[in-house]
């Protein structure tokens, strides 16, 4: 069955996004091809349209590595879903679209008591943080966790997840209005980012065991050193477009632990890691242990408007593209 679809396309890296019209089809067995409802936009998404992402495709290309919508049609080989069931997706790109093909094992049945806006953001950034603070971590109660970009897409989900694993959570972030999400979400400390002196309102709030840096550059090598000894340095991402320096020898003399982390990754060679935490996450989300944060939701000819957003980091939270009308 041939699908024509809208979709926002990158034509060349670092031009504008276009909108196009495409024609999508089931061509394997294992294929899917879903009606997307909604779109959750990633860092990771304005990075690949800048060609600074480690896997950004050959132009042109759709972005969107995250969406929710409904199973239109499935392929000969697919058991787990039918048409008209509700589910989310992580296909890598392509769900900047009305409709796209993705492959079985990349879905999951969208819980019943979650919106499609809240799918579409909610994989990815939970899972990320889920599985960086308890598989890599290993967050204990009563340790103190220091977030960076702690209002951000992955950031504010670590100080969610960060609370409800009993640690004491310092939550950094730019500005009153980000930091009051922050503290929503369970941070027991606000530290503002631009208030003046990082390193001293860092360690007012004492030693940290746990970093999590999504933002690299000047903030994470200031974080690294209010780092307590046997610390983890958790390197999640760098929003802020320079990598930290970090100096070898005072990670040995701390016995000090930085730890790499990619989510991606876990879907090649751990695949069952990322299925029980979101297994856990759609737990805590059902018992409202959980409650994403959506900044923003645009309508879908509006889309570039989003990644401007994640380029000027002038939203809290997730934000999501809503279905093509």
């Amino acid at each position: 069955m041939m699908r024509e679809t809208q979709a926002w396309v990158v034509p060349e890296i670092g031009k504008p996004l276009e909108l196009r019209q495409m024609s999508i089809k089931i061509e394997q067995p294992d294929d899917v091809l879903v009606d997307v409802r909604a779109t959750g936009l990633n860092f990771a998404d304005l990075l690949m349209t800048e060609g600074k992402y480690q896997e950004t495709p050959e132009p042109p290309f759709v972005p969107g590595m995250e969406i929710a919508g409904v199973v239109e049609a499935v392929g000969s080989n697919v058991t787990g879903f039918a048409p008209g069931d509700r589910v989310m997706s992580v296909p890598n790109n392509g769900g900047l679209a009305s409709a796209v093909v993705v492959k079985a094992d990349q879905l999951r049945h969208t819980p019943a008591a979650m919106t499609d806006d809240i799918a579409a953001g909610f994989q990815i950034t939970y899972g990320s943080s889920h599985l960086a603070l308890t598989r890599r971590a290993h967050l204990a109660p009563g340790e103190t966790l220091v977030v960076l970009g702690a209002a951000g897409g992955v950031g504010l989900t670590a100080v969610e997840i960060g609370h409800q694993l009993g640690a004491r959570v310092v939550a950094v972030a730019r500005g009153a209005e980000k930091l009051a999400v922050a503290k929503a979400a369970g941070a027991d400390v606000l530290i503002d980012s631009d208030g003046g002196d990082l390193l001293a309102a860092l360690r007012d709030a004492g030693p940290a065991d746990v970093v999590y840096d999504a933002v690299g550059g000047s903030a994470g090598e200031t974080a690294l050193r209010i780092l307590a000894p046997e610390g983890r340095f958790l390197i999640i991402g760098f929003a802020s477009g320079t990598l930290p320096t970090l100096k070898p020898n005072h990670l040995l003399v701390k016995n000090q632990t930085v730890i790499g982390f990619y989510w991606g990754g876990y879907r090649n060679f751990r695949p069952e890691a990322i299925e029980n935490s979101l297994s856990e996450l759609c737990a805590w989300h059902e018992s409202g242990r959980i409650r994403p944060h959506i900044g923003k939701v645009i309508p879908f000819e509006s889309a570039p408007e989003g990644l401007k957003l994640l380029r000027n980091r002038a939203v809290s939270g997730k934000v999501v593209i809503s279905g093509a009308p």
